[in-house]
Order: C-alpha cells, then sequence, then structure tokens
C-alpha cells in the first residue's frame, strides 16, 4: 500500500483537471493527478473549441483539424450563416487534445497516475486503488458523477445528454439544426473533423431518455440523407447545475462543477477557464478573474433561457425562433451563447 502527500491532488485528468494540475506545478508546487483511465484523452465529445478556448491554449497547428469562420444554423423557419473574418470554431480530435495537455502537464512536474479509481475522500486523504494519498488542497475534475462533488454533499439534479456518432467521409459545413419536434430545447450538429465528422445531438430534456433520443436523431439525419449506421452511437452525461466551485480547501471544476452550459451543452471553454482560476486561487485566494465572473453570468442567462423554453413545445419554439432571429438580425452576440461541444 502506498501513501504519499501532495500540495494538491486533482481527481480527473479532463481538460479542466489537466489545466489545473498544470497551473499548480508551473507555481512549484507538488500535485497529484489521478486519472481512472489507462489512457488520458478519449471521452464523447464532438470536439468544437470555441473561439475564446483557443485564448487559453496555445495549441499547435497540427492539433487543428478544421477551423470555420462560418456556421449554418437552421431552425423550423429559418436559416441563418454566422460569419467572422477569424475562426468562431475549430475542431479538434478530443483523444489528442488529451494526450498534449498531459504532456504538457508532466513537462510541468506533475505526477500523473491512470489506472487508479479514486474509492473513498476524508478530509485531507483521498483512498484510491493504489493506496492512499495525502492533500492540502483537493480539486474535483471528475465530471458529472464527481465522487469528490458527492463527498461535499451537492446534488446533480440539472443534466443533459449528448450522443453522437463520429461517421467517416468528408463533410465541409458546420451545421446547427434547432427542432424542438425531434429535440426539444437541443439541437442536432454536423462538425466536420480532417477525414470524417461528429454527428449528434444534445437535450437539456428531462422527458427524452437516451433512446428516445437516438430515434430521433436517427429520423432526423434520414430526413437531411446521413447514414448513421455505419457508425456506433456514443452517449455522456452534461451537468449544467453549478451550485459553487469552492469549498475551503476542496475545488469544484468544469463538469464535476456543473458548469457547462444547459443551453447549448459546450463545456470545454468552463473546463479549461475553471481549471486554471482553481489553481490561481490555490495559490493566491484573493485572486479574482474578470472572465470567470463573465462566465457564471452568461451560465445564469443560458439557465434561465432554458428554463422558458422548457414550458411547453410552443414556448421552445419562440424561445428558439427569437434567438436565432436575434443572431440573424446582430442584435445577439453569437459569443453569448459559446458554441462548440
Amino acid at each position: 500500500m502506498q501513501t504519499s502527500s501532495f500540495h494538491t491532488i486533482v481527481i480527473g485528468a479532463g481538460p479542466a483537471g489537466l489545466a489545473c494540475a498544470t497551473t499548480l506545478a508551473r507555481a512549484g508546487q507538488p500535485v497529484l493527478l489521478l486519472e481512472r483511465h489507462r489512457r488520458i484523452g478519449p471521452k464523447v465529445c464532438a470536439g468544437g473549441l470555441p473561439a475564446s478556448t483557443l485564448a487559453l491554449l496555445d495549441l499547435p497547428p497540427a492539433l487543428l483539424e478544421h477551423r470555420f469562420s462560418r456556421q449554418l444554423i437552421r431552425s423550423g423557419w429559418q436559416r441563418v450563416e454566422l460569419a467572422a473574418p477569424a475562426p468562431l470554431v475549430c475542431t479538434v480530435d478530443r483523444e489528442k487534445l488529451g494526450q498534449w495537455m498531459a504532456a504538457r502537464a508532466a513537462a510541468a512536474g506533475v505526477t500523473i497516475l491512470t489506472g487508479v479509481t479514486a474509492q473513498g475522500i476524508e478530509r485531507g486523504a483521498v483512498r484510491t486503488s493504489h493506496g492512499v494519498f495525502h492533500y492540502d488542497y483537493l480539486v474535483g475534475a471528475d465530471g458529472s458523477s464527481s465522487l469528490v462533488r458527492r463527498f461535499l454533499g451537492l446534488p446533480t439534479t440539472r443534466v443533459g445528454i449528448g450522443l453522437h456518432h463520429q461517421l467517416a467521409g468528408d463533410f465541409d459545413a458546420m451545421a446547427w439544426h434547432l427542432s424542438p419536434r425531434h429535440f426539444g430545447n437541443g439541437y442536432a450538429w454536423v462538425f466536420p473533423h480532417r477525414a470524417s465528422a461528429s454527428i449528434g445531438v444534445y437535450s437539456a430534456c428531462s422527458d427524452l431518455p437516451p433512446r428516445l433520443l437516438q430515434e430521433k436523431l436517427h429520423h432526423w439525419a434520414t430526413k437531411y440523407g446521413i447514414d448513421l449506421t455505419p457508425a456506433p452511437p456514443r452517449a455522456a452525461r452534461i451537468s449544467f447545475d453549478y451550485r459553487g466551485w469552492r469549498f475551503g480547501t476542496i475545488f469544484l471544476v468544469g463538469d464535476a462543477a456543473g458548469l457547462a452550459s444547459g443551453l447549448t451543452g459546450e463545456g470545454i471553454y468552463a473546463a479549461l477557464l475553471s481549471g486554471e482560476i482553481a489553481g490561481r486561487t490555490i495559490l493566491d485566494p484573493a485572486y479574482t478573474d474578470r472572465r470567470f465572473v463573465a462566465l457564471l453570468r452568461r451560465h445564469r442567462l443560458h439557465e434561465r433561457i432554458l428554463t422558458l423554453a422548457g414550458r411547453n413545445r410552443f414556448s421552445c419554439s419562440l424561445i428558439l425562433e427569437t434567438l436565432v432571429a436575434a443572431l440573424r438580425c446582430g442584435m445577439f452576440d453569437h459569443t453569448a451563447l459559446e458554441l462548440g461541444g
């Protein structure tokens, strides 16, 4: 049985955990990063990085599979094309992004243990399948089913679901399809990669279980001449049940904190930013960041829109069509939606 002590233990090696661990290690703190999977990176994810995310990562150009300065948005009544001089969204291979961030963390001095499951948490200690590790600070970056969140006694009730198929082939346009009849307050997407595309659906509707959502996605895809059968579906829960992030010497980041958008399901920007800010706050408890204030403001806006859209199908259609019209007329900035996935 191995026993070691660290300044900070981070549970979960997704973008949030890696960003936090790297921030701390670069400041000279001993950090242990625990990941239950043997390989860092793979996750059910469309792989879309909003422009704001790119500002947080100095990604090598080779990691960016596609850059889009145009996005197509379709609704029941409208067709809108968003355009900008610079890319609005880029796509990446989620596994390659995780591997790159892990290499960066290791180079900064982070101790990374993969294939290690956190089995229990106490004040000052984490019991794992590989021994007991002691901490001064603990960061929960362990996703929507976070053990750290449960230890803090926080429920998770506001969740959405995303499912997708990674289809081989050439797809040129990045597209969003809003269809309350099919997806309630959610949407279907087409996110092109180099030699494939993520084609999937996100919905925050509690009355749309995964199996029914999958059927509706197939019905929608058939309408647009897309055959999803060559690639198996993959699904994941997405938490937007934010109830705080700082609890004394324990922090929650990314999906564990419920910081994904309930409206769009996008969570990579929130993961990276919250991970960095948690690290900086551990180093300096007085640290504040306007970007995080703006993130929480947008999170609340998305929740309000989602609440209005969730009342019934008429309200949902009205809200979504109004949003699309506002985007088309330039009355609503697309960055307020943070389109990505």
